[in-house]
């Protein structure tokens, strides 16, 4: 069956980083449009960055331009997204998305990121 399996959530100072990962299975992952999207309590759910499928284009909600790269890796199924000096307002569960030929769509079960001092 499908999955999307995110880790790397966690809590985190103002100024740190983290790594998401997001493993797939169960569906073509190299003909998938791969999205990082994150939703803060009492918000509603944004797209924060997605990538194309063979990678090469990438794009990022401005208020993670700089600071969030999304990258992917056919081989091993795998997205990730590297979010640098975090800051408060990035607190949100951040969940995994992949668009399969605009046909389908599935989503991750969401990781839980705190940033706090």
């Amino acid at each position: 069956q499908v999955q999307l399996v995110e880790s790397g959530g966690g809590l985190v100072q103002p100024g740190g980083s983290l790594r998401l990962s997001c493993a797939a299975s169960g569906f073509t992952f190299r003909l998938s449009v791969m999205r990082w999207y994150r939703q803060a309590p009492g918000k509603e759910r944004e797209l924060v960055a997605s990538i194309s499928s063979g990678g090469t284009s990438k794009n990022y909600a401005d208020s993670v331009k700089g600071r969030f790269t999304i990258s992917r890796d056919n081989a091993k199924n795998t997205a990730s997204l590297q979010m640098n000096s975090l800051k408060p307002e990035d607190t949100a569960v951040y969940y995994c998305n992949a668009d399969v030929l605009n046909l389908k769509e599935y989503w991750g079960q969401g990781t839980q990121v705190t940033v706090s001092s």
